[in-house]
């Protein structure tokens, strides 16, 4: 019988070194603890770039539309409001509105930052979840009139100010006085103040009323462009087209995947090295457990000559040896399975658990754009490593399993 009680019971026996194969038993387990780290690392790894991926999506498709419609031949649209109800009432479009978008220098309490400033009409910046449910103070019920703006917590935190104060934004336009060309600037009063935990809006981004962005940056009743959000994101290529047709010639469009191309393609890249690097670890205490396996079968030569006088078939000695060796292997990716789900789980409050101890900051917002480690398991990764550590603990049994089984009894009781 194929692993039978007999097989078991003498492979275990093996594993359970005694004081002169002590040697043998360290590499074991050096070979199982690699296989731990190597499973669990790849899982956390995974994880960890997944989530990244996921939260750094969610928060720019929070704030950005799935698609943009710009005129072909000009920097405004004249017609946006045609444009706006010809899209909005088009199939799988959740949202479409006007925007204005344009960079300005924001001022206040002799502090200075760049910021983008957006204008959008109340009611589509209450739908904008993202900013609705990161208010941290104020109301988006203020936002109106020709004199409110929602900013950013780590713009306000930077430049001193609250709901209430006056912040002055200078626009690069300049404007001819008998004096000379000077810069345009406005002070506006803040009437609220948003956090969507991504670093580049919380700390550069503006939100004006609609209307009031049209005075501000002298445009009249036009728009820079009309977003649009489809109940799909990953759809937005295919769905394209037929808004283009039903809106007709003089129109074009950019999608949220061709204006982040190079930030994704970036990080699926790294995410494919950081697998290809991490999967060495596997493949290093796999070669553990070959070494550590020939090594047994040299030192129980006489044992497994024995075995074969006795009536053991080859087959039997190899599949001794194949449940010693893989055994190795399934416990180890078995417990490195259960580290790594234990640490992707928990990995926000490891990071400020150590963070505490060594009182430096493990994860800059400035530098990842998010203000909290994410971490995401996705099955399909986590059996895909699983799958790669058992097949890999299984193929380094076999050869020194063969060498055991192909033992000739006479030459192995030669010398004894």
């Amino acid at each position: 019988m194929p692993f039978g009680a007999f097989e078991w019971l003498l492979a275990l026996r093996y594993l359970r070194a005694r004081r002169q194969e002590g040697f043998i038993s360290v590499i074991a387990v050096f070979s199982f603890l690699g296989i731990m780290l190597g499973v669990a690392t790849l899982i956390i790894v995974m994880s960890v770039m997944n989530g990244f991926r996921a939260e750094l999506l969610g928060r720019i498709l929070g704030l950005n539309g799935h698609l943009m419609i710009q005129a072909e031949r000009s920097l405004t649209l004249d017609d946006y409001a045609r444009v706006t109800q010809v899209v909005g009432g088009l199939a799988h479009v959740r949202q479409a509105n006007p925007m204005i978008e344009g960079q300005v220098m924001a001022t206040a309490n002799g502090q200075a930052s760049g910021v983008m400033v957006r204008g959008l009409r109340q009611a589509d910046i209450a739908r904008e979840t993202s900013i609705a449910k990161g208010m941290r103070a104020g109301s988006l019920q203020e936002f109106s009139g020709e004199d409110a703006v929602v900013i950013g917590h780590r713009l306000a935190r930077k430049l001193g100010l609250g709901v209430g104060d006056k912040l002055t934004l200078i626009s690069p336009q300049i404007t001819a006085t008998p004096f000379g060309s000077v810069p345009r600037g406005r002070a506006y009063r803040i009437a609220g103040v948003f956090d969507v935990g991504m670093f580049e809006y919380d700390s550069g981004f503006v939100f004006m009323p609609f209307e009031a962005a049209q005075i501000y940056f002298r445009l009249g009743d036009t728009a820079h462009a009309v977003e649009v959000r489809l109940d799909n994101p990953d759809q937005a290529r295919r769905l394209a087209p037929a808004i283009m047709q039903a809106l007709g010639p003089g129109y074009r469009y950019y999608d949220w995947q061709q204006a982040n191309q190079q930030f994704f393609n970036a990080l699926q890249v790294e995410r494919n090295v950081m697998f290809l690097i991490l999967t060495l670890i596997i493949v290093v205490a796999a070669f553990n457990i070959i070494s550590s396996m020939i090594m047994l079968v040299k030192d129980k030569g006489r044992d497994i000559a024995i075995l074969r006088t006795m009536g053991a078939a080859s087959g039997s000695i190899m599949r001794v040896f194949v449940i010693a060796g893989a055994s190795i292997g399934v416990v180890g990716t078995i417990s490195g399975f259960a580290l790594g789900l234990a640490f992707s789980m928990n990995i926000e409050n490891i990071r400020q658990f150590i963070q505490s101890i060594i009182g430096t900051e493990l994860f800059a917002a400035e530098i990842y754009f998010l203000t909290k480690l994410p971490a995401r398991v996705d099955s399909g990764d986590v059996i895909a490593v699983v799958t790669m550590g058992l097949v890999l603990s299984f193929l380094a049994t076999l050869y020194p399993s063969w060498r055991a089984a192909r033992l000739d009894p006479v030459e192995a009781l030669r010398y004894e």
